[in-house]
């Protein structure tokens, strides 16, 4: 099936300069190439979300494993967290008292130690 211009149309493509018809027929390709590209990644998302959908239907049972076992991972990085922080705070404390000590020398004064 083939449609024919009309005579308006084949009027105004007489009237264009060629330059102008090559730049049309350039923009039109550049937006059929684009279109293409554009349906092409609508099919790959499409195609993506059908395989995420369909592992999750077969293996249930793997994804539970999967979040328990991230969960036992993060209450031992929580855990971890916690031992390095309080190492931090003791190693800052310390650090503290020794400059309290070296201020207190430097005025002559000290601290009481009690000896058990």
């Amino acid at each position: 099936m083939s449609v024919q211009p009309t005579k308006s149309v084949a009027n105004q493509r007489a009237s264009l300069p060629l330059d102008e018809i090559i730049k049309i027929e350039e923009s039109y390709k550049r937006i059929v190439a684009f279109e293409k590209a554009v349906e092409s990644w609508k099919n790959a998302v499409v195609y993506c979300t059908w395989q995420a959908t369909m592992s999750e239907r077969r293996n249930p049972y793997a994804i539970l494993r999967m979040q328990d076992v991230m969960e036992q991972e993060m209450a031992l990085a929580n855990k971890q967290l916690l031992t390095v922080r309080q190492a931090a705070l003791s190693q800052l404390f310390e650090k503290e008292h020794r400059q309290y000590q070296q201020e207190l020398n430097q005025m002559g004064k000290s601290l009481y130690v009690e000896r058990l």
